[in-house]
């Protein structure tokens, strides 16, 4: 988990993180600052992948290794052929019900709040969608996977639904994410490094060490790299600005929904959407220089 105090001291006063992980988790956690925070629930939105160990024959209270055992299971004998055929059964759209120990509200109260205090409240199930579920290796205990799904999947669940579908139970003991889109692991830098630069930039204060910082920093629009495009001549941006509809041929033939817009010289305006016949709006603003 990045630390938003490394760079926010050093480069700005707003910053924001993009969901947040499980204590066991690490791994990606983009973090928005200044204007990119308008975007930063494009991220929450976004598709990630996780990799994950699943210890079969143990359950539990909180779905990982931070929780205490519930219960213990005999695992059967399983050939990859027989948990590949499970793991493909989980493939597409699917339910689940959100556990106890997660940060979702119930009557303005944290669920974890609540499982603390030994109280367990019904939770409505929530539709998600996993769109590949490959294993990675298999022993006669455990299993490892990796799991590209959309936004609100909790990993913990899958791994104990897939642990009951094998015929046992199970919980999490290693949990990584490894891309958020449109971000690939490539682009993570450590939490090591950004410790030490800023230290850096608190040794030499106003030297241009913050330079440092800005060279592992991407542009605000790097967030919206998967989205529709739509580019905007001088007078469009105008009135798009002001709060207008405008018309686009190029848009006729989008599907309607969100886009992002550019106007003259490549200059990020923000977030849009493509409306029936044409029609574009602007969403929110987003200044990028």
């Amino acid at each position: 988990m990045l630390p938003c105090s490394v760079l926010s001291a050093c480069l700005t006063r707003v910053a924001g993180h993009t969901g947040s992980l499980d204590p066991l988790a690490t791994g990606m956690l983009p973090i928005c600052f200044g204007e990119a925070t308008k975007l930063s629930h494009c991220l929450l939105e976004a598709d990630k992948t996780y990799q994950f160990v699943c210890q079969l024959g143990q359950r539990t209270t909180t779905g990982d290794a931070e929780g205490e055992l519930l219960e213990s299971q005999a695992v059967p004998a399983l050939s990859r052929a027989q948990v590949e055929q499970i793991l493909a059964d989980f493939v597409g759209i699917t339910e689940q019900i959100p556990p106890m120990y997660s940060a979702l509200k119930h009557q303005g109260k944290r669920l974890y709040e609540l499982a603390r205090q030994g109280k367990e409240v019904e939770r409505p199930p929530r539709q998600v969608t996993i769109k590949q579920l490959t294993l990675l290796s298999l022993t006669p205990d455990r299993i490892e996977c990796r799991v590209q799904c959309s936004k609100g999947t909790y990993v913990r669940v899958l791994a104990e639904d897939i642990a009951t579908a094998l015929g046992s139970c199970g919980h999490v003991i290693a949990l990584r994410r490894e891309t958020v889109a449109p971000f690939e692991s490539g682009n993570m830098i450590g939490l090591a490094q950004l410790e030490q630069l800023e230290q850096q930039c608190s040794d030499t204060p106003g030297d241009g060490s913050s330079q440092t910082l800005l060279d592992y920093m991407l542009p605000v629009d790097a967030a919206l790299a998967g989205s529709p495009r739509l580019e905007l001549d001088a007078p469009h941006t105008k009135s798009i600005c002001m709060g207008q509809a405008i018309v686009l041929e190029q848009a006729q033939t989008m599907a309607m929904g969100q886009v992002s817009l550019f106007g003259p010289d490549n200059q990020l305006i923000g977030l849009g959407e493509v409306l029936a016949n044409g029609r574009v709006r602007l969403r929110r603003r987003v200044r990028s220089d």
